[in-house]
């Protein structure tokens, strides 16, 4: 009889986890046409002042393993510092 109630306990949890994903899937499918321009304008971002710090020597503040850190560690937020603060005169 105890091994009955422990299948139905586990068939309940499985159907509430199942349940609970298959909510959370359908929210982010529901964000997804906002998630993956922001997603992309991050990507194009990050490669573009990555490539323009391993090309440059001369920056405003600080050196290239700091600004290499912060491009690919700060995400949207590190390129956007880099262009407008750290990037030197070329």
């Amino acid at each position: 009889m105890m091994l009955v109630n422990n299948n139905i306990d586990k068939n309940k949890v499985t159907n509430y986890k199942s349940k609970i994903w298959r909510n959370s899937m359908e929210k982010l499918m529901e964000y997804l046409p906002f998630l993956v321009p922001i997603l992309l304008v991050e990507l194009i971002l990050m490669v573009t002042a990555l490539i323009h710090v391993l090309k440059h020597k001369n920056y405003r503040f600080g050196n290239r393993i700091l600004w290499v850190i912060l491009v690919v560690a700060v995400q949207i937020i590190g390129p956007i510092l880099y262009f407008t603060v750290g990037r030197g005169e070329e």
